[in-house]
């Protein structure tokens, strides 16, 4: 099989069976091109990641995990059966009709949210098949064959989430953020219900500007910037 095609700028590296995640960062921190792809396919599991070079302070440039969520979810809709549907948590989770079928996650070097990063890699991992989706054990967990959506090659899905969140990103660049906080809001879970983050414990409100989670509490609102999903990459 040959490898997954990318748009112009961006190229491919198969993993192999490591962490496409952990590869992503490391070769992005050797200075690699921004529009790397690394990923690995498995029976069970697409896990990929796509390192960016933003030209903007941190805190404006973590726009891009709910870009590459709305990417996902664009690229999936044009694919999946119609009662399937696709909704983005705060943090990066994904869910299939309401329950969790993979994240995505962001890492980022330096980490000071006023600097502009050297570069920032945001990973996909996507859960394809779970050998206990018949035992009911895990009502909130799901994969795409339980939800019927199994049919689509997984490099098929990989190259459509990278061709959408392209299309995403430039719309970031030409209109800012607006266009993607509408749409990103219309597809968020879990908006005026309880959340807990970072020991903190409230009703998720919505958004600001920066994508910073509003957290209602009894003493007034918090706001929770994008950047505490950071991951450390050691």
């Amino acid at each position: 099989m040959s490898g997954a095609q990318f748009p112009p700028l961006f190229s491919g590296l198969v993993t192999a069976g490591a962490d496409p995640f952990r590869v992503a960062c490391d070769e992005a921190a050797k200075g690699c091109d921004a529009g790397l792809v690394a990923y690995d396919i498995t029976p069970d599991h697409l896990r990929a990641a796509i390192v960016f070079a933003p030209e903007v302070a941190l805190r404006d440039a973590m726009v891009m995990l709910p870009v590459c969520g709305v990417g996902f979810q664009n690229a999936f809709g044009a694919s999946a059966p119609p009662e399937v549907s696709v909704h983005l948590e705060w943090g990066g989770g994904l869910r299939l009709n309401g329950a969790r079928c993979g994240v995505l996650h962001a890492a980022a070097a330096p980490h000071d949210p006023n600097r502009t990063p050297d570069w920032l890699v945001i990973g996909l991992d996507l859960t394809l098949w779970l050998d206990q989706e018949d035992t009911g054990l895990t009502p909130d967990v799901t994969s795409l064959h339980a939800e019927g959506c199994s049919d689509v090659d997984p490099r098929d899905r990989l190259e459509a989430w990278v061709r959408h969140t392209l299309v995403c990103s430039n719309r970031w660049d030409e209109d800012g953020v607006k266009p993607v906080h509408y749409e990103w809001t219309g597809l968020a879970h879990g908006i005026g219900e309880p959340i807990t983050l970072r020991d903190e414990t409230g009703t998720f409100r919505g958004i600001d500007e920066n994508f910073g989670l509003v957290l209602q509490q009894e003493d007034g609102s918090t706001i929770i910037p994008l950047t505490s999903t950071l991951r450390e990459m050691s």
